[in-house]
């Protein structure tokens, strides 16, 4: 599997959002400026970013220096953020939370292709990590 999705655990940074206060994981800067509109306009400063996955918080990434990225910065809809049932929770498959629920080969599916690697969470998740965890139990 790829490192996104493998069960080996790194070293992971963490940090507190600071419109919620909860403290979220490291998410690589390539994922951050691949999901942003227009990334160009926004002064992005040289540092570590974070992912904020809280639904209720419209803060989608953070950096070190608390500079905040909004639901409304960025150009792909968060799945975790959104309440529809047509909310992606796979983004390198186009799975939503409607298809994993009616069809248990979607889940199938997209475990297959990342044991195969043909996965690309770490850029097409705007967690930047593996989505097979956020699929319904």
């Amino acid at each position: 599997m790829l490192e996104c999705c493998s069960s080996k655990k790194g070293k992971s940074l963490k940090h507190d959002c600071p419109a919620n206060g909860e403290e979220y994981k490291q998410v690589p800067y390539p994922t951050v400026l691949s999901h942003l509109k227009k990334p160009w306009r926004i002064n992005l400063s040289d540092q570590t970013y974070f992912f904020c996955d809280d639904p209720n918080c419209e803060v989608v990434y953070f950096g070190e220096d608390d500079t905040l990225i909004n639901k409304d910065q960025l150009r792909t809809k968060v799945g975790i953020k959104e309440t529809s049932i047509d909310a992606l929770i796979c983004y390198c498959f186009d799975v939503s939370r409607a298809d994993a629920l009616s069809d248990p080969s979607a889940k199938a599916f997209v475990t297959e292709q990342t044991k195969k690697h043909n996965c690309a969470c770490a850029h097409r998740n705007p967690s930047g990590r593996c989505c097979l965890k956020d699929f319904p139990a």
